[in-house]
């Protein structure tokens, strides 16, 4: 068996490729952004081809650095952005358009209608979701009605779908010639088309939204020996290396953080934020607007669920300061101006870019800036800008801990903002717990890797994983009680100022 599990990590921003040995510490890695692309407002899209190239260039540059062969992994694993829609030829491997971002808010009357019309009930009873824009059904939906001659292709079998994951692993074994179309539980049940106890696409959910059932994928476990293949040796790998894991980047990090009991939680803090609470083997429905979803399934083993609260807006809120705004000359800035001033001065920014996802669920909300006098600065703004992702959280705490009754007494996170201090001071502070960072915060490639090692013997169980988990940072509160539910009362007074913005109808 060769020494090194790797891990393609596609973001919404970015895509890296890491390389992890046994231990599970990082011998390698190399990452490259890729483009934003937003046509018109409320689009979000990407070029699927640049995903593709720049993936090949990470993943050689990676081994180049670390002096190492395809030869070398034993495995590989795929982590993508969810809900992201391509849909491309199977013959020439060209995508009919470009990939339709899950931020993207252009289905929101084909979601509004299924919702008025009562079908809403049937997607979240069978799907574990509520219709939103969030989601990849009525992207496929908006694709086969608006862009000329897909409808048609699709029902031929020419046209086929996937998430980014899907998009990868089809080129990565072989393309036209012979490339496997599949994707996982995961990724499939971010869907609106996927039944969560039958795992499979279900014929009611699919012919919502006018589907030809041909162009989906197949549906895998996560964490397979033989469903997805292996990299071509003529391809970026150099090297016939089975690909035995595919999960959605934030199951991937439940993984990474070793969530493997019944009541862990995590919280990654990326473009959006993501918290996953693990519910076993058990589909728990949600009475307060989180999502039911499944967290993996790895090899010979049942699916494991979760509660999920999505948030579309934190660290780019972060991003949109520094590139619309252009009062950041980098993200790391954030942390800087913030410290000037020791509270936001009244200021509450509420980034309801793409509406509101878990709990709100409101496409008609949109941004908005609250509270400003002649003090209010931009480091006001810049810590507003931070307390948005904390208070956004403690949203979703909350609606977990209603549906569940678990309270947490310590919050895992990961992700780029968490290397953010003052940020992850601040989340203590709102939530009043404790919260902990691993010392690999990238854990979204490490769940990948720890995915696709296991399926290989590389890892033996879970529980050999759950020792590899260390903490880097531990962050305890020190906001007084008053002062902490005086400034979420604020916040919640800000959302209401964001809703009923966009008319729906």
């Amino acid at each position: 068996m060769a020494d090194f599990v790797g891990a393609i990590d596609s973001g919404t921003t970015s895509t890296r490729f890491m390389v992890f040995d046994h231990s599970g510490s990082e011998v390698a890695r190399h990452q490259l952004e890729h483009e934003q692309l937003l046509p018109r407002a409320g689009w979000v899209e990407h070029d699927p081809v640049e995903i593709w190239e720049r993936t090949g260039t990470v993943i050689a540059s990676a081994l180049n650095k670390a002096h190492l062969t395809g030869s070398d992994l034993t495995a590989i694993g795929v982590t993508n952005q969810r809900e992201t829609t391509v849909i491309w030829d199977r013959t020439t491997g060209r995508p009919y358009c470009n990939a339709i971002g899950w931020q993207d808010t252009r289905t929101v009357g084909i979601t509004a209608a299924l919702d008025a019309s009562g079908k809403g009930e049937l997607i979240r009873r069978k799907a574990g979701l509520p219709p939103a824009t969030y989601f990849s059904g009525a992207k496929i939906q908006w694709v086969l009605d608006n862009i000329g001659g897909v409808r048609e292709a699709a029902e031929r079998g020419d046209a086929i779908f996937g998430t980014v994951d899907s998009w990868l692993l089809w080129n990565l074994t072989g393309g036209s010639d012979g490339g496997i179309h599949a994707t996982d539980v995961t990724n499939a049940s971010r869907t609106m088309l996927m039944d969560l106890n039958t795992l499979d696409w279900d014929d009611e959910l699919v012919s919502l939204f006018g589907i030809p059932v041909q162009t989906l994928p197949l549906i895998a476990p996560s964490s397979s020996l033989d469903r997805f293949g292996a990299t071509r040796s003529e391809g970026p790998v150099g090297a016939e290396v089975p690909l035995t894991a595919v999960l959605g980047d934030q199951q991937a990090a439940t993984v990474g953080q070793a969530c493997f009991d019944r009541g862990d939680a995590k919280n990654t803090y990326g473009t959006g934020n993501f918290m996953l609470l693990n519910t076993g083997g058990d589909v728990v429905r949600s009475h307060a607007g989180l999502l039911s979803t499944v967290a993996y399934e790895l090899v010979d083993q049942r699916p494991t669920y979760a509660l999920e609260g999505s948030i579309a807006v934190t660290g780019s809120a972060v991003q949109w300061l520094r590139d619309q705004l252009g009062i950041l000359s980098g993200a790391a800035q954030s942390e800087t101006l913030a410290r000037q001033v020791e509270d936001n001065g009244g200021v509450y920014f509420v980034p309801a870019f793409s509406g509101l996802f878990a709990p709100y669920w409101r496409s008609d909300a949109r941004g908005a800036i609250v509270g400003l006098t002649r003090h209010s600065s931009n480091a006001h703004l810049a810590r507003a800008t931070l307390e948005s992702i904390c208070f956004q959280s403690r949203d979703v705490v909350e609606a977990m801990e209603q549906d569940s009754g678990v309270r947490l007494d310590v919050l895992k996170v990961d992700g780029g903002v968490t290397h953010n201090d003052l940020c992850m001071q601040i989340q203590a502070d709102i939530l009043g717990v404790a919260v902990s960072r691993p010392v690999i915060a990238e854990t979204t490639a490490l769940g990948a890797a720890y995915a696709a090692g296991l399926a290989v013997g590389f890892w033996s169980s879970t529980d050999e994983v759950r020792e590899h988990w260390r903490e880097g940072r531990r962050w305890e509160p020190q906001w007084t009680e008053d002062r902490r539910e005086s400034a979420y009362a604020q916040w919640k007074k800000a959302v209401q100022r964001t809703l009923n913005w966009v008319d729906t109808d």
